[in-house]
C-alpha cells in the first residue's frame, strides 16, 4: 500500500463503532502498562531477536531513521515543552543529541556513577548492542509560537494538518512541540532510547503521547524477488518506496531544498497518523473484495492485472464489461502520484496492537502511519484528501485516530547538536 486511506466489503461498515471515543487514549497509566505488556512479549535475548551488533551512523547530512532501511520496531514519542527559556531548549536538544549518538553506537549513557547518585543510564539495554537503532527528532508547529520567540523561524510548510473526511482524531494523542522516532531491531533497545531521552527532558518537556510499532522490517527476498513487509491487512506495504529510495527520488520527494527557512535545508517533514483497522470486519471480507479494495493481489503484491509486486500499475486497463481492472475506489489507484497531481511521499509505517477496545472487545490494532516529504502540502495532504473522499478502505475498515506533523532538521556533524539548525548554538 502507498498511504493510508471508505468502505465496503463483506464485513460491512462500522460507523457506530468508529464514532465512539476511546477510553484509554493518551493516558500516562496506559503508556506505562502498554510498554510493560509489549516488552514482556518481546524476545528474551539477542539470539531470539536476531543480530543486534549492527549500528547505523548517527552523524551525517541527513538524520538517520528517514531513508534508513526500516527496522523491526518503533517507539514514537511526542512532547509538550514546559520551559519558556531558549537556553532550556538548547540544553535539551544538545543533551538529546549527545545521548542519541551514544545510544546509536550501543554505548550506555555516561555521568555521575557514584553509588549515592541515580545511575546515568537506566540499564535495560546493557549487553544488547545497538540493534540498528536510529533516533530522529522533529519540531512541531507549537515550538514556533510566541513563548520562545521562534515564530520568525517557522517554515511555511509546518502547519497543523487540515481535517479530512471521516477523521476521528483524539487531541490527546495528536500534535506535540517535539517528537522522537526511535527505531531498532530490538524493541528493548528502542524503548531504552526513548526512556532515557525522556528522563533527560524532565523540567524542560513532558511526554504527551507514546506509540509502539512492529513488523515492518523487509523480509528480504523470495523466489519472486525482493519483498516489502506486510501490514495487518495481510498486504505488502510500501511498494512505492522503491522508486523514492534512490538519490534522485530522495532529492525530489524527501529532502528540503530552497525552502523559505535556510535551517531546514537537507531536512524533511514528518507526518504521523494512527490508523485503527477494524480487523474483524476485514477478516470476514471475501478475498476478491479485499483485493479490489486495495488494488493488488494479496499473495504476490502485484497490481491487479500484473504478475509481480513491482510491476508498473496499468490504470487504463479494462476487463469484463469494460470496467477498470484496478477499480476506481482501489487504494493504490487513489494514492498513486498520477491520481494526486504528482504528490509523492516516503512511507515509514509500523503495525501496532494496543490490546482490546474496552467498548467493543475487539482488537485495537492497525497501522501507525509515518511518512516523510519536502512539503506536506504537496505530499501527504493531497494524497489523503483523495483517499478520504473515495478510498474503498476508509469508511468500513479504517479510522484515523491521531494526527501530527513535525519539521525534522538536517543531520548534525560530530560535536554538533540538533539545536544548531535553529541557531541555538
Amino acid at each position: 500500500m502507498s498511504s493510508p486511506g471508505p468502505a465496503g466489503g463483506g464485513g460491512g461498515p462500522r460507523r457506530g463503532a468508529i464514532s465512539r471515543r476511546r477510553l484509554l487514549a493518551g493516558s500516562g497509566a496506559t503508556v506505562a502498562g502498554l510498554a510493560a505488556a509489549t516488552l514482556a512479549a518481546a524476545p528474551a535475548n539477542a539470539s531470539e531477536a536476531g543480530d543486534t551488533s549492527a549500528a547505523v551512523p548517527f552523524y551525517g547530512p541527513h538524520q538517520a531513521g528517514i531513508a534508513t532501511p526500516s527496522q523491526e520496531h518503533l517507539v514514537f514519542a511526542a512532547y509538550d515543552l514546559t520551559t519558556g527559556s531558549l537556553s532550556g531548549l538548547r540544553s535539551l536538544l544538545a543533551a538529546w543529541t549527545t545521548a542519541a549518538a551514544r545510544l546509536s553506537a550501543g554505548e550506555p549513557l555516561g555521568g555521575d556513577e557514584r553509588p549515592t547518585a541515580a545511575p546515568p543510564d537506566t540499564g535495560e539495554a546493557l549487553g544488547l548492542g545497538p540493534a540498528n537503532l536510529t533516533v530522529t527528532v522533529g519540531y512541531g508547529p507549537g515550538l514556533f509560537g510566541d513563548r520562545l520567540g521562534l515564530a520568525r523561524l517557522r517554515p511555511a510548510a509546518l502547519a497543523d494538518l487540515p481535517p479530512f473526511a471521516l477523521d476521528a482524531i483524539d487531541p490527546s494523542r495528536s500534535g506535540g512541540d517535539l517528537c522522537l522516532q526511535a527505531c531498532a531491531d530490538d524493541l528493548q533497545v528502542a524503548f531504552h532510547a526513548v526512556h532515557n531521552l525522556s528522563r533527560l527532558a524532565l523540567g524542560t518537556a513532558t511526554l504527551r503521547y507514546y506509540q509502539l510499532g512492529f513488523g515492518m522490517k523487509a523480509p528480504g527476498t523470495s523466489a519472486g524477488g525482493p519483498q516489502t513487509p506486510r501490514n495487518l491487512l495481510g498486504f505488502h506495504d510500501g511498494t512505492a518506496n522503491r522508486a523514492v529510495l534512490t538519490p534522485g527520488g530522495l532529492d525530489d520527494v524527501v529532502w528540503v531544498r530552497g525552502g523559505d527557512q535556510r535551517w531546514m535545508e537537507g531536512g524533511t517533514y514528518l507526518v504521523a497518523r494512527r490508523i485503527r483497522i477494524y480487523l474483524e470486519s476485514w477478516a470476514r471480507t471475501p478475498l476478491g473484495d479485499q483485493e479490489a479494495a486495495v488494488g493488488r493481489d494479496k499473495v504476490s503484491g502485484a497490481p491487479l492485472g500484473g504478475r509481480g509486486q513491482f510491476d508498473r500499475m496499468d490504470l487504463a486497463a479494462t476487463g469484463a464489461g469494460g470496467l477498470p481492472v484496478i477499480p476506481a475506489t482501489a487504494h493504490v489507484r487513489l494514492a498513486t502520484a498520477a491520481s494526486c497531481g504528482g504528490a509523492q511521499i516516503l512511507r515509514r509505517s509500523f503495525n501496532f496492537a494496543d490490546g482490546l477496545d474496552p467498548m467493543t472487545g475487539e482488537l485495537d490494532a492497525g497501522l501507525y502511519f509515518i511518512c516523510f516529504q519536502r512539503d506536506p502540502g504537496r505530499g501527504f495532504i493531497p494524497i489523503q484528501r483523495n483517499l478520504s473522499a473515495n478510498d474503498a478502505l476508509t469508511g468500513g475498515y479504517f479510522e484515523h485516530t491521531s494526527s501530527a506533523v513535525f519539521a525534522c532538521p538536517p543531520g548534525v556533524r560530530a560535536g554538533g547538536h540538533w539545536g544548531e539548525a535553529l541557531g541555538l548554538d
